[in-house]
């Protein structure tokens, strides 16, 4: 009797459902592991950086009364305020009502105005948020572009200009390409406004008008990382064994560098993505003051320069639960694309 004539029988109908329940047990189980291993890996990251960012500003021994006093500050006033403000409690007690506190998405409230940190780091979330979103899509668009041209036309002239030109802008400083950009693109030609910022419930064309020039001069970096990340990636994929294989077994170039080229050769690009990400958030403070942008960058600045801890204390917990977060996804689409190059980071 056939496999399939014993499969459409009844006996084979009840053998082939259990077998059809143990692939679908094994895909769930495959996806599940999919995502808590990288959850697995992050939990521990977030708890330290948290429990690091807490201590930081703890032993900075800068008090809301000296703040809000300055040097009128008497003793009494000073241990009133402190108090007041749970300091004269002992560390670890400090630290797990901050902890808990944040856990329910309480950053606790600024020592300048009394003004909820969430609040505040909320106004201007948004504002860098669009810088490093446009300039994290520029940089993946560009640089896979680049990449993808110079691993195809690789040891040409094509590719010796690209790899010279990804060279040349990943060591321009943003601040002097954000410069640059204003001088040409604002003062000289009149294309773009040279500073502010527009929300995008304004218009996305008033809105993109705006936050473009910040963004490019962001995503340089990323672009040529990417690019070349990316064509060190495809073109190593090309000389492995299994792309040799495929040749030999008659596959056309096109569904070889689909299936086997771009899914192996891409995964440490999408790897780098997670670790530029940060670089991103971090150029928000410079870029944000050449093109007058309100964003959580400035916030941060000013906030340190006037001893302001929790706002501090916030800023850094947000960029934690940004990045962690963004590296999470990564990992997870590293995971279900390249494998490989998910357990070699």
């Amino acid at each position: 009797m056939s496999i399939e004539a014993e499969l459409a029988s009844p006996g084979g109908r009840t053998r082939a459902a259990p077998a059809e329940a143990s692939v679908a047990l094994l895909r769930a189980r495959r996806l599940a592991m999919t995502v808590l291993r990288p959850v697995a890996v992050f939990v521990p990251v977030f708890l330290f950086a948290t429990f690091i960012t807490f201590l930081l500003g703890a032993i900075t021994g800068l008090s809301p009364a000296y703040v809000q006093l300055g040097d009128a500050a008497t003793p009494q006033a000073v241990a009133r305020l402190n108090h007041q403000w749970g300091l004269d409690e002992p560390f670890l007690v400090r630290y797990w009502n901050w902890f808990h506190a944040l856990l329910q998405a309480d950053l606790g409230k600024s020592w300048i105005n009394g003004v909820p940190v969430s609040e505040l780091i909320a106004q201007r979330m948004t504002v860098s948020l669009s810088a490093a979103g446009v300039a994290l899509l520029i940089g993946i668009v560009f640089g896979a572009l680049l990449g993808l041209l110079a691993a195809v036309t690789a040891t040409s002239l094509l590719d010796r200009v690209i790899t010279a030109f990804v060279s040349f802008i990943s060591v321009l400083p943003p601040f002097v390409v954000g410069i640059a950009l204003v001088a040409v693109l604002a003062v000289g030609l009149h294309l773009l406004p040279s500073a502010g910022y527009i929300p995008i419930s304004a218009g996305v064309g008033p809105w993109l008008s705006h936050i473009i020039m910040p963004a490019i001069a962001l995503s340089l970096d990323t672009v040529a990382a990417i690019a070349r990340q990316l064509r060190t990636g495809l073109v190593g994929a090309y000389q492995e064994n299994y792309v040799v294989g495929a040749r030999v077994r008659g596959l056309g170039p096109r569904r070889i560098f689909f299936v086997h080229v771009l899914r192996n050769g891409a995964g440490p690009s999408l790897a780098l993505l997670g670790l530029h990400f940060p670089n991103l958030l971090g150029g928000a403070v410079v870029t944000e003051t050449i093109f007058a942008l309100s964003g959580y960058g400035v916030f941060a600045a000013q906030s340190a320069l006037h001893g302001d801890v929790p706002a501090v204390q916030g800023i850094l917990v947000v960029s934690i639960v940004l990045v962690v977060g963004f590296n999470l996804v990564v990992n997870v689409l590293l995971n279900r694309i390249a494998p490989a190059a998910a357990r070699g980071i």
